[in-house]
This record gives C-alpha cells, sequence and structure tokens, in this order.
C-alpha cells in the first residue's frame, strides 16, 4: 500500500490546538472491475472526549467518504453562554449540563443543595430556640416587679408616673418617662427605656443589660449596679445567645448559596464556551487509483473554534 498523507486544518480565530487523533487504517475500498466494490463507510470522531472515548451512539456514526479536499465538516451548533450562565443563575449546575460538564455540574448541585438545607435546618432550630427563651422570658420576667423596684429604688415621686400595678398592667409611656427620669436623677446605668412587651427589641433588652435584671423572679431586693447579676439572667443571655448563633448560621448558609449562583454562573458561560472550542473532528476514507485498483487512503479533516 502506498503511503501517503493529507491534511486539512480550518481554525477561526490564531491559538494553539492540541488534539486527539484517532484514524482507522487504510482499507481497500473495492476490487477490479469484474470481482465488484463497495464504498466503506469510516468512523466519526466528534471531538468530545466523552463520547469520542467513552463511546455512545454518536461514536461510530459513518459518515460518506470524502472526495475533494474541501469537503464540508459538519459541526454540531454552538451553544449560547449567555443562556448556559442563565441557566445556572437560576439553578446552580443547569448550566454546566448544558455544556456538557457533568462533574462540575454534580458539585454546584451539591452545594446549593447542602446550603440551602443548612439555612432551613439553622432558620428553624434559630426560630424553636426563640419561641423557648421567649416562653422563659415570660414565665420568669415581669415588667410590673421592675417597675416597682425602680420606683422604690430611686424615690420616683408618688403620683408623677400613672401606671396601675395593682392592675397588673403598665402604661408603657408612663414606665418610658420614668426611666427617662431615673436616668437624670442618679440612675446612671439607666441607659435604656424597655420597648414595648412583645417585641424581639423587649426580649433582646430584658436579657442583655444590667438595668433590667430586677425583673427576674430571683432578683435580690437591694441590688446595686456592679453586683452579680442573677442566675436567671445569665441563664436566659444564654438562651438567647444561642437562637442569634443559629440565625447568624442561617445568614452565612444563604451567603453560600447566593455565591454558588453567582460562581455557578459565571462557570457556566466558561464551560459553554469551551464547549464550543472543543475539537471537532471527521476521519474518512479517500479512494485512491493504485494501479487497476482503488485503495482507501486515511483523510482527517481538523476544526478548531474559539
Amino acid at each position: 500500500m502506498r503511503v501517503m498523507k493529507h491534511h486539512s486544518v480550518k481554525a477561526a480565530a490564531a491559538g494553539a490546538c492540541f488534539f486527539l487523533l484517532v484514524i482507522a487504517p487504510g482499507a481497500s475500498a473495492g476490487e477490479s472491475a469484474s470481482g465488484g466494490s463497495h464504498t466503506p463507510e469510516a468512523a466519526l470522531l466528534t471531538g468530545h472526549l466523552r463520547v469520542d472515548l467513552l463511546g455512545g451512539a454518536a461514536r461510530w456514526t459513518a459518515v460518506p467518504v470524502m472526495q475533494t479536499d474541501d469537503a464540508p465538516l459538519a459541526l454540531p451548533p454552538t451553544r449560547s453562554p449567555w443562556l448556559g450562565a442563565g441557566f445556572s443563575l437560576l439553578l446552580p449546575g443547569l448550566g454546566q449540563i448544558y455544556a456538557e460538564s457533568y462533574w462540575k455540574a454534580a458539585l454546584f448541585i451539591a452545594i446549593e443543595a447542602a446550603g440551602v438545607a443548612a439555612a432551613i435546618s439553622y432558620n428553624n432550630k434559630g426560630n424553636d430556640q426563640t419561641a423557648s427563651y421567649q416562653a422563659y422570658a415570660n414565665q420568669s420576667w415581669s415588667v410590673i416587679r421592675y417597675a416597682q423596684w425602680t420606683e422604690g429604688k430611686f424615690n420616683v415621686p408618688q403620683g408623677e408616673f400613672l401606671w396601675d400595678a395593682g392592675g397588673g398592667q403598665v402604661n408603657w409611656n408612663e414606665l418610658n418617662r420614668m426611666e427617662r427620669w431615673v436616668a437624670a436623677n442618679g440612675g446612671q446605668w439607666y441607659s435604656h427605656t424597655l420597648p414595648p412587651y412583645g417585641q424581639q427589641q423587649y426580649y433582646e433588652l430584658i436579657g442583655k443589660y444590667p438595668q433590667y435584671n430586677q425583673g427576674w423572679n430571683d432578683a435580690p431586693p437591694d441590688f446595686n449596679y456592679g453586683d452579680p447579676l442573677t442566675p436567671n439572667f445569665i441563664y436566659y443571655s444564654g438562651e438567647r445567645g444561642l437562637a442569634n448563633d443559629y440565625y447568624s448560621k442561617r445568614s452565612t448558609a444563604v451567603t453560600v448559596v447566593v455565591i454558588n449562583h453567582i460562581l455557578s454562573a459565571a462557570d457556566a458561560a466558561w464551560s459553554v464556551s469551551m464547549y464550543n472550542s472543543d475539537l471537532q473532528a471527521r476521519a474518512g476514507l479517500r479512494l485512491v487509483p493504485v494501479g487497476t485498483r482503488m485503495e482507501g487512503m486515511p483523510v482527517l479533516q481538523l476544526s478548531c473554534t474559539f
């Protein structure tokens, strides 16, 4: 068999391309006129490594024999990087599937699932812990106890502040006015006014500032600023802090999910671009006359686009 070579290289832009070449050896394409002849079919190299190396429906698709050097090279249609980025921005990993980058798709999907699961879990833990410490405060801390102690400790003028201790009700505006009066008349550590019952700040302040220590049911009557806080105050502060830790971890998980969307979208755009730049190769046989017969010579067309 005569040794012949033919190369046809098409490039859409300058750049270095490295190719994996798999070429079937030359085979006889026919016999003499009296012996009959047939046209051989060659294997198609798709240029997609998963298909070419691992096999698949498109791996051995037969192609017509190339008769001329400028025979058109059938390439799969390119894909849109913008569309891939949009897919992954919506759901991380979807754009990687579009680009047939399945390992990266699995990674981004796993991160998304873990982040969402963590955010939901820590949010539920935070909600449960919040309900728990608020129930403890409702049972163990009293605004009436706090207001009465404040009034007696600082000799608040009788009748100056109108709140109904006997009925278990507090006029919150008057309570806050009394707190401000105390702050201006010797109670320098009265740095806050108590928010209305049930608000998030209400539950935060009663376990954060010593000013509210005397509202707890284990508070000593002779408490002074700087004295040790009550065990109930300290326990409650820890329980409230635990809820805040859960919510902080939830926020971190949400941040991871958002970053995962952004990184996946950027990677999807890049992966689709690389998909479009993949080597596209087609191998076939060219019939050449050798004496009185025709023989098939390997012919390789390569294309690399950017």
